[in-house]
């Protein structure tokens, strides 16, 4: 798989996370502003584990949520939150590019010091045909952005660095 693949399936997971608080009447919690380490398994390897560094604040945040809302509301027909004793959990059916996905993700934490996000989905349709696939999402709060950094910058491996509030760019390094 391309390295900007992998980009994308490492980013789309987060898309889709903060796209689902917008649809619903429970609102997942902001993360605290600086940098996470934000590390992203997928179970049964077929794509490597990513990690990033991800620099934010409250009002990147907000603003990714609410930009995404939209693109949403279209492609999904289902974008269900509900809060548990311990954190929350998020059902979604989404279609893309005539691929549906169904989701059941149940995140906990505290989103100021640490979060985990396990995600189960199964595709349908599509290029890539029927998958299943579980991915785990556990970020931790290091401290302020580095020098240099503005919020909304992701670290990358090999230091590819790209900011979520330029998520055109993202859209251009999808396969065709």
């Amino acid at each position: 798989m391309r390295k900007s693949s992998r980009h994308l399936m490492f980013l789309l997971p987060l898309v889709l996370l903060s796209a689902a608080p917008a649809l619903a009447e429970v609102q997942l919690p902001l993360r605290k502003a600086g940098l996470w380490d934000v590390k992203v398994d997928h179970e049964g390897g077929r794509m490597p584990g990513v990690a990033v560094q991800q620099c934010t604040s409250e009002a990147v945040d907000r603003e990714f949520t609410s930009d995404f809302a939209p693109s949403a509301r279209q492609n999904c027909s289902k974008a269900d939150v509900q809060k548990t004793a311990t954190g929350y959990v998020m059902d979604s059916v989404c279609t893309m590019g005539g691929t549906t996905v169904t989701s059941h993700a149940e995140a906990t934490g505290d989103f100021d010091s640490a979060y985990t996000v396990k995600v189960a989905a199964r595709s349908k349709g599509g290029k890539f045909g029927d998958r299943n696939s579980k991915i785990t999402i556990a970020a931790k709060w290091v401290g302020p952005c580095k020098e240099g950094q503005t919020p909304g910058d992701v670290v990358m491996p090999g230091g590819f660095k790209m900011n979520m509030r330029d998520f055109e760019k993202f859209k251009s390094m999808a396969p065709h």
